[in-house]
């Protein structure tokens, strides 16, 4: 289930909610719909690491027809596309669509 960093990840999330399960996203969830338009989930990749990004969710109650509570971006460099995109050290493409993400992700959450 991912490279070795998420077993530290996924015991310290159990830590603070021990019934929890990860749910594969899909590009098809409404979050990736809810401002831009966002068809596939390899778009922001791993700037040190290869690998596929994951994008993985935690729902209320361990329900996928629930209330998506938490979305996990693995294997990817979502924010450091953020942080650094004044400086041009990422593509410009990659760091548009990073910021689309985000933008998904808060639109998504005050209106869910």
């Amino acid at each position: 289930f991912g490279s070795p960093g998420w077993e530290p990840f996924e015991e310290n999330m159990r830590r603070v909610l021990p019934d929890v399960r990860f749910f594969e996203m899909q590009p098809t969830h409404p979050i990736f719909h809810a401002f831009f338009e966002i068809n596939r989930l390899d778009v922001v990749p791993q700037a040190y690491n290869a690998g596929q990004p994951i994008f993985r969710g935690v729902y209320e109650d361990n329900d996928q027809r629930k209330r998506l509570q938490i979305i996990i971006n693995y294997n990817t460099d979502i924010s450091q596309f953020w942080e650094w995109s004044g400086q041009g050290l990422r593509p410009i493409d990659q760091t548009n669509e990073a910021y689309k993400l985000g933008v998904n992700y808060l639109v998504y959450g005050l209106t869910h």
